[in-house]
């Protein structure tokens, strides 16, 4: 077992020794290439001698960089150079030496100089690529040998055991000494290197080989003290195993992030490698808070940030570890360790001093993947993921885990409001208080509640933790945002409005979420006052940001202030639905809204007028929830005058005046929206009205008879006529397309229900008893008569194919009209299809058929549409083939006769007929017979 756990600490150490080789590598090409360039501007010359190595003075580097970057006068004669030595010729310090000592005795040799210039380098040619011989030669022997040297101590502890050689007690001090000495070892080591080779092979050092082996040696050894031998303690080996892990930490500064990773690692271990009958959860989240103060001390002087982050996550861990494995959960102590993780990475580590030399990149790209996104991310995850998981502890003592959740919550967002580079922290803590108080409602819903025996009173159980810990941590949200506003605004953009929206949001989430799981749903005063002192402030806020714009934002939207004033509309929307109900909430959100309206008369603030169409969408939110908005049971049965007329006519006023108040209002996208919610709004009110009256003061999902479709179908026909009208007065995309989209939608209706699905033939409904007052006059001919009026109306205004569908149409419907009302006449009020046909009836129908072909004929050439005579054509067709095939079949006597007679006179008229208009389109006159006069 300590060989794999050994095995484990050693092989993170390599990982995290390949992690830094990367970056390492990455500045040394820069760094090389730069040294490339700069001495390839100076020209070695043949008779400077060339010192050995070891006898170059250090200061000898300083001269050849000194000497570099003056200015050197230009030579009056040339001197005779030879070629330049390459880089890799000659070791370095030889080409700094030759090239500063030929530039002194140039300058103490040249004459005065003629001309001053300034010398510019010549790029260099970067760097090769390490090879493979520098990874097989120089690297991976220092990380094989340190996991060698690990193994070595634990194998000669086990090769003694196994020879019996020495007792327990020498063998563990043997394994001490033996660590002791390689931690030496990499101190002497370190002392005595080369500087070049540090700078090359930082990431595979000798000396962190070598102390983080003596590292793994002493901790196995404490180790088997304890848990192997029984020579110790549980409490003196856990103050060795974190001595040894806090000096290695302080060792790591020396030696670099790997040997911090391993002495964190070995630090997050200790607790349970060291196991006691009576845990103590204060002892053991204190000793993780020092191990997290440590981590990120030498994280801060050299600048780390991927030990913070496993630091980060091993806090975490713990946390949830404790939370699920203590037989009697304290949610106090990890709560504390969990807000000194968040304060220490606000106010210490990255903290402030991060980023002061960073240039951040703008926009929301930048934003989101602004670094140290590694810190950031993990300390946001492992405060919410803990806070979640101590809301579903099984056994709890001390503090409510609600509030512990609620506290570590805060103090994230207050993280995210502190800095700039937060943005994942401020996004993620909103997201788990919303998640933390639906959970909460879960789990207390779910709750058994006894049910009272016999006379005994109702239990009474009260949230008021709950909602008081919900609503606090959303003014906490609120309060953090106007603190972050404040300093970060104008540099922030981005952020800012992403506060702006999480400083109302998540407080009206909260509150929602409390007020419909915790609250009293007739009148809750709590919740109530609440959404209205939070509109109050926002509202307030919404004031202060303007004011505080400076002159060069003027003419760009400002979107933090803009969404601030939706965050007060928010709230006084969640304050209606606490202290009032049914239609009254929903008159009176569409009063606010318009109210917002009017505040544009003393404001110019872009968002006032957008409350509206968002109020008005919430109208339209309750009415599909609940469209009689009193309930059924309570909507009276008196058609158009009921609670209908105001709960739908009211919203609706409204949005008609608000769309006539933004007729000239420079943003066309809420003018649009404006006249497009108005104009749906008005035809549902009509509609529901109508549906209430046809169906005896019931508004239920019931299908629709044929009369109150066919109101339905005239309704939206004029509909479009309406927006047709609006258009041609006040040009509008909303008015030209939404009468478009109208008249399809009617179309499609009447195709659809009017021929078939509704249609008395097939449906067997009675038609009535008037002759011509009935069923049929509403479903067909009213509603044609409408099709024919709109495309009159939209001829030369809307596309041709538009048109046509129109006039189309209302000839279909004309048609069954005059079709249906001669089956009716024959066969009385009911003309189900079952009753078959008559003699007499089928001839009418060739009759009527071809007189209404004619009558379109005639309509058609006065008003020259060609549609209608199209028309004309098709039903004539229709009747022609109706005589050949059924008259010639079904007919006798007098009546067939007659049939083919009027068809072919008919016929005969009609040819007559276009004829003459063909002519006369032509412009060319009649043919005369004339004869030459005779002279």
């Amino acid at each position: 077992m300590i060989e794999i756990l050994l095995l484990l600490l050693v092989i993170l150490m390599v990982g995290l020794y390949r992690k830094t080789s990367t970056r390492v590598a990455a500045l040394e090409k820069e760094l090389e290439a730069i040294k490339v360039g700069l001495l390839s501007t100076q020209p070695v010359s043949t008779a400077a001698p060339v010192a050995a190595p070891a006898t170059v003075p250090a200061a000898a580097a300083v001269i050849a960089t000194e000497a570099v970057t003056e200015e050197p006068a230009v030579r009056a004669e040339p001197v005779p150079q030879a070629e330049p030595v390459a880089a890799e010729a000659v070791p370095e310090e030889t080409i700094a030496a030759s090239v500063a000592a030929e530039d002194v005795a140039a300058r103490e040799e040249a004459p005065a100089p003629v001309a001053t210039t300034t010398r510019t380098p010549t790029p260099a040619k970067p760097k090769n690529r390490e090879n493979l011989e520098s990874y097989l030669g120089a690297r991976w022997p220092v990380w094989v040998g340190g996991v060698a040297l690990a193994f070595g101590g634990i194998f000669l502890v086990r090769a003694s055991i196994e020879a019996g050689l020495l007792g327990p007690g020498a063998r563990l001090v043997l394994a001490c000494l033996f660590g002791l000495v390689l931690m030496a070892g990499g101190e002497i080591v370190r002392r005595r290197a080369m500087p070049q080779v540090s700078d090359r092979f930082s990431n595979a050092m000798i000396p962190g080989a070598l102390t983080a082996a003596g590292a793994v040696t002493l901790l196995g050894a404490i180790y088997a003290a304890y848990g192997v031998y029984e020579f110790i303690g549980a409490t003196p080996a856990f103050i060795l195993l974190a001595l040894v892990s806090f000096a290695t930490i302080g060792l790591s500064l020396l030696h670099g992030q790997a040997l911090a990773g391993l002495g964190l690692l070995a630090s997050l271990l200790t607790p349970a490698l060291v196991a006691s009958e009576q845990p103590n959860a204060n002892a053991l989240f204190i000793f993780l808070s020092l191990t997290w103060v440590a981590v990120n001390a030498a994280s801060r002087f050299r600048r780390w940030t991927i030990v913070p982050m496993l630091a980060n996550i091993g806090i975490g861990l713990w946390a949830i570890a404790y939370t699920f494995g203590a037989n009697d959960f304290d949610p106090m102590p990890p709560t504390l360790t969990l807000i000194v993780m968040i304060a220490g990475t606000g106010f210490f580590w990255p903290g402030a001093v991060y980023g002061t030399d960073r240039v951040a990149k703008s926009g929301w790209s930048g934003l989101l993947g602004r670094q140290p996104l590694t810190i950031t991310f993990s300390v946001a995850i492992m405060s919410v993921l803990p806070a979640l998981a101590m809301l579903v502890a099984d056994s709890v003592t001390g503090i409510d885990p609600y509030f512990a959740s609620a506290a570590v919550i805060a103090a994230l967002a207050a993280l995210g409001a502190s800095r700039a580079y937060t943005v994942w922290p401020a996004m993620i803590a909103a997201g788990g208080a919303v998640l933390n108080l639906f959970v909460v409602a879960l789990l207390l819903l779910d709750t058994y509640v006894p049910q009272p025996v016999g006379n005994e009173p109702l239990p009474v159980v009260t949230y008021a933790t709950e909602v008081g810990v919900s609503l606090l941590l959303g003014a906490v949200f609120t309060l953090l945002g106007f603190a972050f506003l404040k300093r970060f605004r104008k540099t922030e953009p981005e952020f800012s409005m992403i506060w702006s929206v999480l400083m109302s949001g998540v407080p009206v989430a909260l509150a929602t979420i409390s007020f419909l799981n915790f609250g009293n749903l007739g009148h809750d005063w709590t919740h109530g006052l609440y959404g209205l002192g939070l509109g109050l402030v926002l509202l307030a806020g919404a004031e202060w940001l303007f004011r505080e714009r400076d002159e060069t934002s003027e003419g760009r939207i400002d979107w933090a202030a803009n969404l601030v004033v939706a965050g007060s509309f928010a709230g006084f929307t969640l304050a209606l639905h606490a202290l009032t109900n049914g239609i009254v909430t929903t008159i009176l959100v569409s009063v606010l809204g318009f109210a917002y309206v009017l505040g544009m008369r003393a404001r110019p603030w872009p968002a006032l007028p957008w409350m509206m169409a968002a109020a008005i969408l919430i109208v339209f939110g309750r009415i599909a929830w609940e469209p009689t908005l009193i309930g059924q049971n309570s909507l009276g049965t008196t058609p158009f005058f009921n609670a209908l007329l105001p709960g739908y006519g009211i919203p609706t006023l409204l949005a008609i005046v608000t769309a006539y108040l933004l007729k000239d209002s420079s943003d066309f996208r809420i003018r649009n929206l404006m006249q497009a919610l108005a104009s749906l709004a008005s035809l549902m009110t009509v509609a529901v009205l109508v549906r209430h009256a046809m169906n005896g003061g019931v508004l239920d999902d019931r299908v629709p008879t044929l009369g109150e479709q066919s109101i339905y179908t005239l309704l939206t026909v004029g509909f479009s006529g309406i927006l047709m009208t609006l258009d041609f007065k006040r040009p509008s995309p909303v008015f030209r397309w939404g009468s478009m989209i109208a008249g399809v939608l009617a179309t499609a209706n009447a195709l659809s229900l009017h021929v078939f699905g509704l249609n008395p033939y097939f449906s067997g409904e009675n038609t009535g008893a008037w002759p011509f007052f009935n069923l049929l006059l509403l479903g067909y001919l009213l509603p044609g008569l409408a099709y024919a009026l709109v495309a009159y109306y939209a001829r030369g205004r809307r596309p041709m194919p538009y048109v046509i569908m129109l006039a189309l149409a209302g000839a279909v419907l004309g048609f069954l009209w005059a079709t249906l009302s001669v089956r009716r006449f024959w066969q009385g009020e009911n003309i189900a299809d079952w009753k078959g046909f008559i003699a007499a009836e089928t001839y009418t129908y060739s009759v009527v058929w071809l007189l209404i072909g004619v009558a379109l004929l005639a309509i058609g050439s006065k008003l020259d549409a060609k549609s209608l005579r199209l028309a004309s054509a098709g039903l004539v067709l229709v009747a022609v083939v109706k005589v050949f095939l059924v008259d010639m079949s079904n007919l006798e006597g007098i009546l067939r006769a007659l049939s083919f007679i009027g068809l072919g006179a008919v016929l005969i008229g009609i040819g007559l007929f276009y004829q003459r208009i063909l002519v006369n389109k032509s412009g060319e006159p009649a043919a005369v017979d004339s004869q030459e006069p005779v002279s």
